[in-house]
């Protein structure tokens, strides 16, 4: 960091045996030099401390001192991070789950866990909160904390486990900031984003943390029920800005301060920095939506139990179900519920699924995102699976309830 003198330079021509003209060329010189930094002197007291991207719009005003002393600077700095922040902050809030605990025969009501949310609706007396569904699992209350500190008890009107959202509704009397949705669908690798929430809880509220988008439409495998087998693939965003223990339901924004993302989580592991993930806001606002209106996500659903083909020992795979050498992928059907969608079309126990629509399904994971993304309850389904060794074809009618 630096500043910017104007060049001066002295030209001296030697005179050859004239002691006295370079004396006196160099007498010039010093003084014409003086002169120049006393005239410098005041260009010396204004710095640019803020990085190369930064546009600030700088205000400053100086006070002529008393000789000898130097100059008051008062500087206003707003950049395009800040007024993000300022249009956005107040819209995030603080998350507590409260939940009974017992000690020596006594139940007290005690927090169970922390995290963030964002209001994104207000309607009437009533405002709406998106949060992850982790951050209230379990709850017996909730409570919100506004920005400003002010605490108002929420009902959760939905909560779903395969996206980790969760919706709240709360009295909207001291609500002053909704957030605004972007569009995560429009997001560039590179583009800076800004993480706001409560890391470790309120203590840290708040907190603001800066980064960019690191990468877009990451399938990131979770294990919904802890039994040590992958269920989901959750469908995240990824961004190096720091997300921690508390940011969880807090908001991912872009630099025009619109959320385009839900700060869900982040790859915890030794060897690891710097990789945080979020679910995509275009993702989430259809599962807010069914949230908010009926306290569940609305997906189609089949009326079975399955299992991956690549999970099944390979006796079975030749003696139980009966597949052709060539076929090692695939979804196995463990049992039909009565009058179901897949029942009336006519599945069975053993069958296995190895196509819906004509794209290849190759473990559970692939069918449930096919079923959950891409079809509607009312919508047609054909499926392509294997009995007896034997390839067949069926269509079923969705219906709507949990897979």
């Amino acid at each position: 960091m630096g500043y910017y003198d104007q060049d001066y330079e002295t030209r001296y021509k030697k005179q050859k045996g004239n002691k006295g003209g370079y004396f006196l060329a160099s007498l010039v010189g010093a003084v014409l030099g003086a002169i120049l930094v006393i005239v410098a002197l005041p260009q010396l007291t204004t710095y640019n401390w803020l990085p190369d991207t930064a546009q600030p719009n700088e205000e400053v005003n100086s006070n002529q001192q008393t000789e000898g002393t130097g100059q008051n600077l008062s500087v206003n700095v707003v950049t395009d991070v800040t007024k993000a922040v300022d249009k956005a902050a107040d819209a995030v809030v603080g998350i507590t789950n409260i939940q009974s605990r017992s000690f020596w025969g006594n139940s007290s009501e005690q927090a169970a866990g922390t995290g963030s949310g964002v209001i994104y609706k207000k309607e009437g007396n009533k405002a709406y909160v998106i949060t992850n569904h982790h951050v209230i699992e379990n709850a017996q209350a909730i409570e919100v904390t506004l920005n400003d500190g002010t605490k108002v008890e929420a009902q959760l009107k939905g909560s779903d486990i395969w996206t980790d959202l969760a919706v709240l509704e709360m009295d909207a009397k001291d609500v002053k900031t909704v957030a605004e949705f972007g569009n995560s669908d429009a997001l560039k690798t590179g583009e800076p984003v800004i993480a706001i929430g409560n890391p470790l809880g309120p203590t840290f509220s708040g907190s603001v943390t800066q980064g960019i988008v690191s990468g877009l439409e990451r399938a990131i495998p979770v294990d919904i029920n802890q039994d040590g087998t992958v269920d989901w693939q959750a469908e995240v965003l990824q961004t190096d800005a720091a997300i921690n223990p508390g940011n969880s339901g807090g908001a991912l924004i872009n630099i025009t301060g619109q959320v385009i993302g839900i700060n869900s989580m982040k790859i915890a592991q030794n060897a690891v920095e710097g990789i945080g993930l979020a679910i995509p806001i275009n993702y989430a606002s259809p599962i807010i939506d069914d949230l908010e209106k009926h306290g569940e996500v609305k997906r189609p659903y089949l009326g079975v139990q399955l299992q991956s083909v690549n999970e099944v020992p390979a006796y079975h795979q030749q003696e139980t179900l009966k597949l052709p050498n060539d076929v090692k992928d695939g979804v196995a059907i463990l049992q039909v519920e009565p009058n179901t969608p897949a029942s009336k079309a006519g599945l069975r126990e053993y069958d296995v699924i190895v196509e819906m629509d004509d794209e290849k399904i190759k473990d559970v994971i692939d069918l449930r995102k096919h079923l959950y993304n891409q079809k509607k309850i009312g919508d047609e389904l054909k499926i392509k699976y294997y009995r007896n060794g034997k390839l067949e074809e069926t269509t079923i009618t969705l219906s709507g309830n949990t897979l």
